[in-house]
């Protein structure tokens, strides 16, 4: 059944609420202050101001203080409508409001000028003690509901924000706030926020030297390091071992493709603006990949399939490429070139239901494996006032009702949100808390009936007639390189066994150990088990912080003892001891930790 959204929730008002008050408290310390646009976000809320002067630490106290001050008092959050030419004269100080005004009641329009809003011919504002704002709501009903113990405005520091997203238009001061029901609440949520700072993947990934990113290749193009490339490698062949075996097919395509393939399919121009320059090549346009899709389109359609052939599901560990924006890029997670787990599912519309199903197992049981157990689902549907997607309404309507039919009958959670949707389909997507309660976009499935048409794909059913596929499309990881960032700071670096790019240092205690080290870690890789040996100058103590700091599950200590017994002598990360073990008897239980995908060293 559905849940509640955050959007209707008590959380969310609060937050909405102590944004304005935000604003309030900023206009009173910078008077001549312009004022956009302050949101909810998932953690809290932002606002974003035109500021006479740069802000200093003394500013950013001050304005807490005061809010607190405000939300001691009794003020109500009233809501009125105004004619757009009463809203303007509420606002005629305040450019950016004025712009959105006229947005308003021009009917807001998208980039290529067509009309995805009706005229507005009245505006809501929403006040509170001397503040007016241009706003649909929704809030508490006074400030008294919101407890001056649970906000802080300090969480994050102040950012620069072009308005309205153009880079071409102002550059703003975006201040961030967090707000919750209770104290302890609050104090909870910065406590996260701390050890967020230690998790940091960028840190970790430098410390662990798994990646690196050069500004002479340029930004947002990750360069994986040999032990973030064996991290990587792990993963695709996990999952593609997976894959395999569920009946999928593996196919490769190439890095970019002709420029009238991706008008056929719609992703150009619909995300024109995300997307690299076409290059002009013998008189022909191609593009940087934007997607994987319309590729394996193109190979099921260079054959003719019978009904008995489908479902084909077509698998590839696909590089896409996206212009982001200098600002919103950040390590692994925002990135302009990254890699899609990316399969399409061409099947009967008899068998989406079925094949569906078994898509959401699967990313089901890969998010377990990984112990992200704590999810929910969301189904994104288009916005009805949006003219961005393509296809028939009827189309749209059956596949809407078969991802919503699929979460009943798995007894899957979700929620619906309009405008979440594909350019071509409805989606099921998986949000995924990690240790710190952050949530994460991860999974994604999609059902498609809009690009089979558009590129007029065929079989042949069973009484020798033509019939139209429908497609899936899922990305269980949804991007390697964002995936791994997550994974860094979920696990804070100490991998589980089975992924960790080296899983053995082995470290002798004196040069007359170094010997026997190398045939013990020869016989490690004989068995499949990434070793590495330390011969650097230091002492054993040194050594084995030096490793801990590393996050290597294991070290084998080799002394005189060991080689006499031909033992190794073990001790965890977690900087257990386990003592001598027999060669034979520490790679059986690494063999056992790594087949299990064990979450724990023993």
């Amino acid at each position: 059944m559905p849940e509640e959204r955050y959007e209707d929730s008590k959380l969310y008002r609060i937050r909405h609420s102590t944004a304005h008050v935000m604003a309030e408290a900023m206009l009173e310390r910078f008077p001549e202050a312009k004022i956009a646009i302050g949101p909810p976000i998932e953690d809290g809320f932002y606002y974003d101001f035109d500021l006479p002067e740069s802000l200093t630490e003394e500013d950013m106290k001050w304005v807490e203080k005061r809010m607190k001050k405000i939300l001691g008092r009794n003020h109500a959050f009233t809501c009125r409508e105004v004619t757009p030419d009463e809203a303007r004269e509420v606002f005629k100080d305040q450019p950016y409001k004025l712009e959105l005004i006229n947005d308003l009641v021009s009917g807001r329009v998208d980039e290529n000028g067509n009309q995805i809003a009706e005229p507005a011919e009245r505006i809501t504002i929403y006040q509170q003690d001397t503040f007016v704002d241009l706003c649909r709501g929704p809030h508490v009903g006074s400030t008294k509901e919101i407890n001056p113990k649970a906000i802080s405005i300090t969480f994050k520091p102040p950012a620069g924000a072009y308005w309205r997203g153009d880079e071409n238009r102002e550059q703003l001061t975006r201040i961030y706030g967090t707000a919750w029901e209770t104290p302890e609440d609050l104090q909870d949520y910065l406590h996260l926020l701390e050890e967020a700072k230690r998790r940091d993947h960028r840190i970790i990934g430098e410390q662990l030297d798994l990646f690196t990113i050069s500004p002479l290749v340029g930004k947002g193009l990750p360069l994986w390091k040999p032990k973030g490339a064996t991290l990587r490698d792990t993963l695709e062949r996990w999952l593609r071992e997976t894959q395999i075996d569920n009946g999928y097919l593996p196919v490769v395509t190439p890095h970019i493709g002709n420029l009238e393939l991706y008008k056929t399919s719609g992703h150009y121009p619909y995300y024109k603006d995300s997307q690299y320059a076409p290059i002009e090549v013998d008189d022909d346009a191609f593009l940087l990949k934007p997607m994987n899709c319309p590729h394996h389109i193109m190979i099921y359609k260079s054959d003719l399939h019978s009904y008995r052939d489908l479902p084909v599901r077509l698998a590839e560990f696909g590089t896409v490429y996206r212009y982001e924006q200098s600002g919103e890029l950040n390590g692994l997670t925002r990135v302009r070139g990254f890699t899609v787990d990316d399969a399409h599912l061409f099947v009967t519309p008899e068998q989406l239901l079925g094949e569906f199903k078994d898509v959401v197992r699967l990313i089901q049981n890969i998010f377990n494996s990984l112990g992200l157990v704590d999810f929910r689902a969301r189904v994104g549907t288009r916005d009805p006032k949006s003219d961005k997607y393509v296809g028939e309404d009827h189309l749209w309507q059956q596949a809407t009702e078969a991802i919503i039919q699929a979460c009943s009958e798995l007894g899957l959670p979700y929620v619906v949100e309009e405008g979440e949707a594909a350019f071509y389909g409805p989606k099921l997507d998986f949000l995924v808390r990690d240790v710190l309660k952050r949530e994460w976009q991860l999974g994604t499935v999609q059902v498609d009936y809009n690009l089979p048409e558009r590129f007029d794909l065929e079989y042949v059913a069973s009484d020798n007639t033509r019939q139209r596929p429908v497609m899936i499309h899922r990305a269980p990881f949804g991007s390697m390189e964002r995936f791994i960032g997550i994974l860094i700071e979920h696990f804070a670096g100490a991998f589980p066994v089975w992924l960790a790019p080296v899983q053995a240092v082995v470290i002798p205690v004196t040069d007359q150990h170094e010997e026997y080290a190398h045939q013990i870690a020869k016989q490690l890789h004989s068995a499949e088990i990434r070793a590495e040996v330390d011969t650097g100058k230091g002492r054993i103590g040194g050594k084995i912080r030096a490793a801990r700091g590393q996050h290597i599950p294991f070290m084998l200590v080799v002394g005189d003892k060991d080689i006499e017994a031909g033992t190794v002598s073990v001790r965890l990360r977690t900087d257990e001891d386990l003592g001598a073990l027999p060669l034979d008897q520490f790679i059986q239980k690494v063999h056992s930790l790594i087949e299990s995908h064990s979450l724990e060293l023993q």
